[in-house]
């Protein structure tokens, strides 16, 4: 699993960062790519990675304000021009659908893929055999969600030593075993998935966050997360326009991530008054509180590999 950032500010696009959007790269996991919000000039930034909008399979819009949402109608007429055939969910609170329609049909953009848009509030959002998203309410001006994504246990490794000992044929019933299933030889004998596979492997856990000032929901959101995305609009001597605003500090972002027992906390959606050279501050101001603490740019990637969390 990796997170991609394709914008880090907030407001309005600046040199230096372009609205929210984030990407979940599950490509590895056979998921495709999970769009977090879609700001402004978010297809711009895409054709600066590697990563091709048909792949979006989902999107998870946390509110509707112009920063996290102007860059959707482009991103979704340009997926089907580029090849998309592929049906693409979208994920928000009331209002998204009538927008999102509304803005297709004036423009009479035509999609060469089925659209289908969830109004969604609290609760589970989705659920299958592998992932579980849950959205609560944050505390914003609008009403603003926050996602956590959770990846269910992974089958253990397939011990091939022990596959051998057991007579099992290289070929389909190897993968049987892997994914959980008993097979039958040809003889008859039956061979336990359980005999020769290792114990179920954990899978990541990810909450990201849209706009929101400190608040329980966001806590219980970030609860032993893996990777906990939180947006630190503002330093903490401006502490008093956050809360005006309906924005974090960077230390309010530091102190939910210690208060869930998060593993690690990458801050984003950072005000345009920060330049490059205030970067350091907003680090020193959150690692005090929480070290294991990470400042987001344009185009940051993150890995999360062997329950570590690797920067590229």
């Amino acid at each position: 699993m990796e997170l991609q950032f394709l914008g880090t500010g907030a407001g309005m696009p600046s040199k230096m960062r372009n609205t929210s959007a984030v990407v979940l790269n599950l490509a590895a996991e056979g998921e495709g790519y999970w769009l977090f919000d879609c700001g402004e000039a978010t297809q711009h930034q895409i054709l600066h990675t590697s990563l091709k909008p048909r792949k979006i399979s989902k999107i998870f819009i946390t509110h509707l304000h112009g920063d996290h949402i102007f860059g959707l109608p482009g991103l979704i007429g340009s997926r089907s021009f580029l090849g998309g055939e592929e049906r693409l969910d979208i994920y928000g609170p009331p209002g998204l659908s009538e927008w999102v329609k509304t803005t297709l049909r004036v423009t009479n953009t035509h999609l060469n893929y089925e659209l289908l848009v969830h109004e969604i509030g609290e609760g589970v959002v989705i659920e299958d055999a592998e992932y579980r998203v849950t959205a609560k309410s944050l505390q914003h001006i609008i009403p603003c969600l926050g996602y956590r994504i959770e990846q269910k246990p992974l089958p253990g490794k397939l011990l091939i030593d022990k596959t051998k000992e057991a007579g099992v044929p290289k070929g389909p019933l190897l993968k049987q075993l892997k994914d959980g299933e008993d097979v039958t030889l040809e003889d008859g004998r039956i061979v336990l998935s359980s005999e020769v596979t290792g114990e179920p492997q954990e899978g990541f856990t990810v909450a990201i966050l849209g706009d929101t000032s400190y608040c329980t929901a966001a806590v219980e959101l970030a609860r032993d997360t893996d990777i906990l995305v939180h947006e630190a609009t503002f330093d903490i001597e401006t502490g008093n326009l956050a809360k005006e605003y309906g924005h974090s500090t960077i230390g309010d972002a530091a102190r939910v991530a210690k208060e869930a027992e998060a593993k690690t906390l990458i801050a984003n959606h950072i005000s345009a008054r920060f330049m490059a050279s205030d970067v350091a501050q907003l680090q020193k101001q959150g690692a005090a509180i929480f070290p294991a603490l990470h400042i987001a740019e344009d185009f940051s990637r993150f890995e999360w590999k062997n329950g570590e969390v690797i920067r590229d």
